[in-house]
């Protein structure tokens, strides 16, 4: 297969609801899609690097220039290209995995449409639904996270993660447990604390968690092992975790019980794969992270949460949970607190192309020749 083209299509798009976390408060997204046009077709990514580079040192537009400038160039240049090759060929550009994993996607995308196979096949998923979680922003009030909590509950989903940070964690996550039970209930810190907060969190171990997810900044993964002898409940790591190497060390480390596995965070869904592989060999459970994807990342998100080691709810909420229209003609409803798994060749998703011109803000388009851009009138 060979790449003749690149389409960089940037969308903004506003969420149903502000979404806070220890980072900060999000009302809407500028989000980079990779069109790939090959000589067996097309294909689509998406890039979840946010507008700042708060959650990692990605942010969209870097990564659209380390796509435009050093990542493209390595593979529009070659005769035949497939997907699995995309990740060596990338090596020598440190980092970017973000970046890295949206044009990966796009390739395989339009590699498995070209032979009718789809994502959940090829990865090897074991399940046709999977069941869902939802991730519940901070919130100003007590009384206001209940009624949020209480709603997504009557809507069906499986499981709720409470984002916390310092001066929002103990008392939010009593007043759900005592108001709605044993439902699976986990928390999420975003590396909003330190060891010295390990006494403190400890008091979470009252509340029957699943686990409490990344508590400290990512490169402290032998304070999380520190922290793990002080904390009963399992901890999590997620942003730690951005390579095959750094699960490993992890694991080897005890730093955490359970991974939160992102494909864009670890450079694509080949590397996310390798990793699940690994965790399951170590008896290490993971689950699927989310990161405000549109119809298009949720696709291949949903595939691959339907893998046999993925045995703890994901944030692979339904469409509405953020999008008031999403961008593909069907978008991802929940049914029974589960989501299916796409059967359809590829992602097995179809782009609205209408909705897309209404929340497309600039489009570039990377040739095997050259380079144009173009920026909309709204």
């Amino acid at each position: 297969m060979r790449l003749e083209a690149v389409e960089l299509i940037r969308i903004g798009i506003p969420l149903v609801a502000p979404f806070e976390t220890s980072f900060g408060v999000q009302s809407d997204r500028d989000i980079l899609l990779v069109k790939a046009i090959t000589s067996d077709g097309e294909g689509w990514g998406e890039c979840v690097a946010g507008e700042e580079p708060t959650y990692s040192p990605e942010y969209v537009d870097g990564a659209q220039h380390v796509l435009t400038h050093h990542l493209l160039p390595r593979l529009v240049a070659r005769e035949d290209l497939k997907a699995e090759e995309v990740f060596g060929l990338l090596r020598h550009v440190h980092g970017h995995q973000m970046a890295k994993a949206a044009i990966e996607m796009a390739i395989l995308d339009a590699q498995l449409r070209a032979r009718g196979e789809s994502f959940g096949k090829y990865l090897g998923a074991v399940r046709s639904e999977v069941d869902c979680g939802v991730s519940v922003g901070i919130h100003r009030t007590i009384p206001e996270l209940l009624r949020t909590v209480g709603g997504f509950l009557d809507q069906g989903y499986r499981r709720i993660k409470l984002k916390i940070k310092p001066g929002w964690d103990i008392e939010p996550v009593r007043a759900v447990r005592e108001r709605f039970g044993d439902v699976p209930l986990q928390v999420d810190a975003n590396t909003a604390y330190n060891l010295s907060d390990a006494k403190h969190l400890a008091e979470l171990d009252a509340y029957d968690l699943l686990l409490i997810e990344q508590p400290m900044p990512e490169d402290q993964v032998l304070a999380h092992a520190q922290m793990a002898e002080i904390v009963s409940t399992p901890i999590c790591l997620d942003e730690s975790i951005h390579s095959l190497r750094a699960a490993a060390d992890a694991i080897e480390l005890h730093a955490c019980r359970i991974i939160n596995i992102k494909p864009g965070r670890v450079g694509g869904y080949l590397e996310a794969r390798r990793i699940h592989d690994l965790c399951a060999s170590h008896s290490i459970p993971v689950w699927m992270g989310g990161m405000l994807e549109t119809g298009i990342g949720r696709a291949g998100n949903v595939a691959m949460a339907a893998m046999s080691n993925f045995t703890l709810p994901g944030d692979t909420s339904a469409s509405d949970r953020y999008y008031h229209r999403d961008i593909i003609t069907e978008p991802f409803v929940l049914q029974g607190g589960r989501l299916r798994v796409p059967t359809g060749p590829g992602l097995g998703v179809t782009v609205d192309e209408e909705r897309l011109r209404e929340v497309t803000t600039s489009t570039m388009e990377m040739r095997r020749e050259k380079t144009s851009a173009t920026t909309p009138s709204r």
